[in-house]
């Protein structure tokens, strides 16, 4: 029965968790708030939240597993992609606690962590499958034939799926991180009241400038109109943004479905939380014969839990790394 320690520390949520023979007993998720202030991460100051974070995280970890520490028996840790300063902290903190206690070390893809995550729950989705791996900096498509023989087949060619939400969110004069608000405000609005472009963008491939760039000028000029159009349009604005970006991630992902004759779909990734995608994809599945996994809440975001069950498996094989890893903020697939 093996018991590894996760740690994630890509880019401003310090985490972690502790999984004993592929479940997850713990998951601690340290939040920076410091950013608020700023309009989106600073990455200096997000290195040093995590520097005041992860050694409270992982004694909580620990103790809400009801473990001690001499029972682990390997970490796993975020190698990449991230923030470097970030990746710097959670990755030192772990080759320190693996040397010290004397245990293996496991590098994890962040990405890659992502789609494992569904692999925490009871019901897990059989191979092949696609996920749809939707977060602030990355949108990605992903034939999953085993745990760890991924193939991005489609991806963002500029803004991310949560970019688009975020700078939309700025553009409206709403607070970082300004997503989730906008899932909150589309709620109550009409997502017919306003329509925006879809991009033609050829093969399974994304992008959101355009769309980002749209909202810019529609936004600009119904202000010279009415100086008062957000105020008095906001929901509305805000279920039509929505709309949009859901529409676009599902029509790829029903061409990718097609293309590769695969009916098993997941999505993973922060943007995964949003009310909208799930519900959309729920009713989209009927139709199209889908067999639909969408992760908890609390694993859609950046957290340990997903790098501990990515580090199960990677244990089960014993793939292990040695002292000299170092991050990789560019780190592929």
């Amino acid at each position: 029965m093996a018991i590894i320690l996760g740690i994630e520390s890509s880019c401003d949520d310090t985490s972690a968790a502790i999984c004993v023979d592929g479940k997850i007993r713990s998951n601690i998720i340290a939040s920076q708030v410091v950013h608020q202030n700023y309009g989106g991460v600073i990455p200096e100051l997000a290195s040093r939240v995590h520097q005041q974070n992860i050694i409270p995280a992982v004694h909580q970890a620990i103790s809400d597993a009801k473990i001690h520490k001499n029972e682990i028996d390997a970490v796993a840790f975020t190698r990449g992609p991230g923030l470097l300063g970030s990746l710097l902290v959670g990755t030192s903190f772990a080759k320190a606690f693996a040397l010290a206690n004397g245990l293996p070390l496991i590098e994890v893809n962040h990405m890659q962590a992502h789609i494992l995550a569904h692999f925490i729950a009871d019901e897990k989705p059989s191979f092949p499958f696609l996920c749809l791996t939707v977060s602030g900096g990355h949108t990605q498509i992903v034939l999953v034939r085993d745990h760890f023989d991924m193939e991005i087949v489609g991806q963002t060619t500029d803004d991310a799926a949560g970019e688009a939400f975020d700078k939309t969110a700025k553009l409206l004069g709403l607070p970082y991180p300004g997503g989730p608000l906008i899932d909150k405000y589309a709620q109550q609005g009409n997502k017919f009241a306003f329509k925006f472009p879809e991009p033609q963008i050829q093969g399974l491939d994304f992008s959101f400038s355009g769309l980002k760039t749209s909202i810019m000028y529609f936004v600009r000029d119904r202000l010279k109109e009415d100086q008062d159009f957000l105020k008095n349009n906001l929901f509305d604005i805000c279920a039509s943004v929505q709309e949009r970006i859901i529409s676009i991630l599902l029509n790829k992902l029903k061409k990718a479905s097609e293309q590769y004759n695969i009916q098993s779909i997941a999505i993973a990734g922060g943007v995964s939380a949003n009310s909208g995608l799930r519900a959309a994809l729920n009713d989209s599945a009927p139709d199209l014969n889908w067999k639909v996994y969408i992760p908890k809440f609390e694993y859609c975001t950046d957290n340990a839990a997903m790098i501990a069950i990515a580090g199960h498996y990677k244990f089960l094989k014993q793939d292990f790394v040695g002292q000299d890893i170092a991050p990789m903020a560019r780190m592929q697939f």
